[in-house]
């Protein structure tokens, strides 16, 4: 008895709508949904299923009969093998269309929440070049895609400074030129890669842990200063110095070069020392007055002028008069606290990771802010009465989480607190909407506005405000 096969061509499907990690949605003709990869809503296609559960299926497109009036010509010429910019070829008012609707039906449908006159997605003046920090890999068996494999020429040189390709821990694609980050970042990296090539550095290469250059990471700021990490497996210094001084002389722009050895079965720098090759060990963003520093293991939201943009909306939606205390859950390292400071009486900033409450610290004193503390804590144990009683009760909280949303015992301890405002801002809209369905015992959601953070992507950042329901 032979097997069923379990992959299925399906022919002319429509695709009809655009899912959650950037996925488009297809019906199969027994109902199943079909999840896609490689197509616009609009596009009429075969697919060719990979993958059948219960409820769905997940496929590619293989055969495109019509195409949408959604679709747009990628810029990258990466697209569609890397996995960074998974919507370029949908129009940049569609994508913001879909993010609109993915945040909407996450309220309502996870939440089942009563939401007042939805406020338009506010977009990126830049579509592009838009992002202020990159990190690249090295390899030495850089990915080829199918048509050089099936090719009979000399592919030449193996190895690869880029990304990852999706789902493959060990696969790096090598890019030619990004469109996220702006100049001088794609002439940095190639820079470094082809001195590498000249002078026979060897690439990583993950399964067997061997090679010398491991990673590479570029930070630059609105105000023109740039960041080089370099990041080597093992402490050849003879060649680390040629590279870096390389780097020193031929970009002369870098304001902080810096490298890390790490011989360890990770990447991660954040347990590793980072050593300051030439200049400073941080460069500084700036934001209506402030300024803010940025070292090689800071968190700082990664689009700097749209970055901008949602904490002008979270401080709207906060309508500080100046006599409010306000607490800034998950502050990070303070910029959201600083930045609504001059509104309020006060601001208590709290976060778990100690460094950022340093680097908290040490950017209020060097903006003169004086009304700001900022306080180490398991955000789940912060609020107990004695921190109240030393702080006051908040007349408003702001809360940045993760994407995981808020501990279960923190949103408790919110519906205990009962502040008059809850300003929430979220990069993920489901795990939000949850947080929100257990708020809504004793708040009402007055205002709510999607930010797009990431262009080309399927991300999307949500800011909602909150009022408590009067008895």
């Amino acid at each position: 008895m032979s097997r069923k096969k379990r992959n299925q061509v399906f022919t002319t499907i429509e695709v009809i709508d655009a899912g959650a990690k950037g996925k488009t949605v297809a019906k199969a003709p027994d109902g199943r949904v079909i999840f896609l990869t490689n197509a616009v809503p609009g596009d009429v296609v075969d697919i060719q299923t990979f993958k059948k559960r219960k409820a769905f299926y997940e496929g590619k497109a293989i055969n495109f009969h019509t195409l949408s009036e959604k679709r747009t010509e990628p810029k990258c010429e990466h697209f569609g093998t890397c996995g960074g910019c998974k919507w370029q070829h949908m129009k940049y008012e569609d994508q913001l269309f879909f993010k609109q609707k993915e945040v909407t039906n996450n309220l309502t449908r996870i939440g089942h929440l009563e939401l007042p006159e939805i406020t338009p997605i506010l977009g990126s003046k830049e579509k592009y070049f838009y992002r202020n920090k990159m990190e690249f890999s090295f390899s030495d068996s850089r990915w080829l895609t199918l048509e050089e494999i099936q090719s009979d020429r000399d592919l030449g040189d193996k190895n690869a400074l880029g990304f990852h390709i999706p789902g493959m821990w060990d696969k790096i694609l090598d890019i030619n030129k990004c469109h996220l980050q702006a100049d001088p970042s794609n002439a940095i990296r190639l820079e470094v890669k082809n001195f590498a090539l000249e002078n026979k550095l060897s690439f990583f290469n993950t399964r067997n842990q061997t090679g010398l250059l491991r990673t590479l990471m570029i930070r630059t700021s609105s105000i023109g200063e740039i960041m080089v990490l370099i990041q080597f497996f093992s402490d050849a210094k003879e060649k680390r110095t040629k590279l870096l001084d390389h780097l020193k002389e031929t970009f002369p722009e870098i304001t902080s070069l810096q490298y890390v050895i790490n011989s360890k079965g990770n990447d991660t720098i954040y347990d590793q020392e980072v050593v300051c090759y030439h200049g400073r060990d941080h460069i500084f963003e700036e934001m209506e007055g402030l300024r803010f520093k940025i070292n090689a293991k800071s968190f700082y939201q990664t689009n700097s002028a749209q970055a901008f943009e949602l904490y002008k909306i979270t401080r709207d939606f906060a309508s500080l008069s100046g006599n409010e205390t306000v607490y800034d859950l998950y502050t990070g390292t303070g910029t959201i606290a600083q930045f609504v400071a001059k509104k309020a009486k006060k601001v208590i900033g709290v976060e778990a990771v100690p460094d950022a409450i340093m680097a908290a610290k040490e950017n209020a004193d060097r903006n003169n802010i004086e009304n700001t503390e900022f306080y180490v804590g398991d955000m789940a144990k912060v609020f107990d009465q004695n921190f109240l009683a030393k702080h006051g009760k908040p007349d408003v909280i702001i809360t940045d989480p993760p994407r995981d949303g808020m501990h279960k015992k923190v949103v408790e301890q919110l519906l205990n607190v009962e502040a008059e405002k809850i300003v929430y801002v979220s990069c993920n809209s489901a795990t939000q909407a949850r947080d929100l369905a257990i708020l809504d015992e004793k708040y009402t959601i007055v205002k709510t506005q999607a930010v797009d953070m990431f262009p080309q992507t399927h991300h999307v950042e949500n800011v909602v405000l909150l009022k408590l329901k009067q008895e």
